[in-house]
């Protein structure tokens, strides 16, 4: 069975920082893309950036720059650390395997003064 579990969100401040962890398990972690994902209340999900098995990386535009995703194949662990945090990245974060469509709890991470 495929689980993921996110952890790692809070409240922080305009400029702030938080990393994000993601655990793995019930499959072959290090062959998968993993994707961090989230959802601002009254939008839709949006991808924020994925770390694919070889490492390479791609990011939503409002987040180059200021997020960098990377993995631990040893620890079946995908992070998400983020800089400089705006008000508009308030949202639930959740990591996934893209096209899995089940999805977990995420991490409330909320920006504000």
């Amino acid at each position: 069975q495929v689980r993921l579990v996110e952890s790692g969100g809070g409240f922080v401040q305009p400029g702030g920082s938080l990393r994000l962890s993601c655990v793995v398990s019930g499959i072959s972690f290090s062959i998968n893309a993993v994707g961090w994902f989230r959802q601002a209340p009254g939008k839709q999900r949006e991808l924020v950036a994925i770390i694919n098995s070889d490492r390479t990386t791609n990011y939503a535009d409002s987040v180059k720059g200021r997020f960098a995703i990377t993995r631990d194949n040893a620890k079946n662990t995908v992070y998400l650390q983020m800089h400089s945090l705006k008000p508009e990245d308030t949202a639930v974060y959740y990591c996934n395997i893209p096209g899995r469509t089940t999805w977990g709890q995420g991490t409330q991470v909320t920006v504000s003064s």
